[in-house]
């Protein structure tokens, strides 16, 4: 829930700080809290701290869903990236997550 209001409150530098606090802690993390966490950064245009929550889901054992990739692709949509949001869309399958049509 706090990462959650963090996104709506557009403070990013703080969802970061939260997940990089409970990955440290081994606090148990899961999809919500990144997505919330990803969202957050996004919001405030911090594509590259998206990204890098997105590759830590990986060695989390955290399996992204389409949430997650939308939100890692508005964040880098937002961050005029948009070479790296094609890039994720297209990795998206071999993740095995479809994007909507």
């Amino acid at each position: 829930a706090a990462l959650s209001q963090l996104a709506k409150h557009r403070r990013g530098d703080l969802a970061w700080q939260v997940m990089c606090t409970m990955t440290h802690q081994r606090v148990e993390t899961n999809i919500f809290h990144y997505n919330s966490a990803i969202s957050a950064l996004g919001l405030c245009r911090e594509w590259q701290f998206a990204l890098s929550l997105l590759s830590l889901m990986s060695t989390e054992d955290v399996a992204p869903d389409k949430i997650t990739y939308n939100a890692a692709i508005s964040a880098c949509e937002k961050g005029d990236q948009w070479q790296l949001a094609l890039d994720l869309l297209s990795l998206m399958p071999c993740a095995g997550v479809y994007p909507n049509e």
